[in-house]
């Protein structure tokens, strides 16, 4: 029942493949703000000792937060456009790094969330390379990106010939 559920999956997944790949990528794009967020309101805290380099009002707080959680369904449909790439294409050493550092995400998320990094470095009461460490799987995001978003530019563009 299960192969037949998954193979039904795949055999719909490859049939909107490209139409997959171009909304993983535009979910995925929205964790820039979730990023830029981070550098300028956290880690420049941490690293220049000022109050804040994001003078954000509530409201775009409250977007920021929205968009936050659109993390997991960005995993998710990323993650499925490179697994969907290795049963596809083989085994590629690529696509098997970028979905190690996009399902790193899943330790960040679920062990160390922003409100606990935001709090350690204020307070000191984690050890700095565990914080340091959540912010940097944060960071493991951004080649995913970039190529999740190379692969979109690529369908949206042959569709365009």
């Amino acid at each position: 029942m299960l192969t037949v559920l998954a193979k039904k999956f795949w055999n719909w997944y490859e049939k909107h493949s490209q139409t997959n790949t171009i909304v993983a990528a535009g979910l995925f794009v929205l964790q820039l703000v979730h990023l830029y967020w981070l550098t300028t309101d956290v880690v420049f805290l941490k690293i220049f000792g000022q109050s804040s380099f994001f003078d954000a009002g509530h409201l775009v707080n409250v977007i920021i937060a929205l968009i936050d959680y659109t993390e997991i369904p960005a995993l998710i449909s990323v993650s499925l456009v490179y697994i969907h790439s290795l049963k596809k294409h083989g085994n590629n050493s690529k696509d098997w790094l970028y979905l190690v550092f996009l399902n790193s995400q899943w330790f960040h998320i679920f062990w160390i969330t922003d409100e606990i990094v935001v709090e350690s470095f204020l307070t000191a009461s984690w050890h700095p390379v565990l914080i340091w460490g959540a912010i940097l799987i944060d960071y493991l995001e951004l080649p995913v990106i970039v190529e999740t978003v190379k692969r979109a530019s690529r369908i949206i563009g042959s569709q365009k010939h």
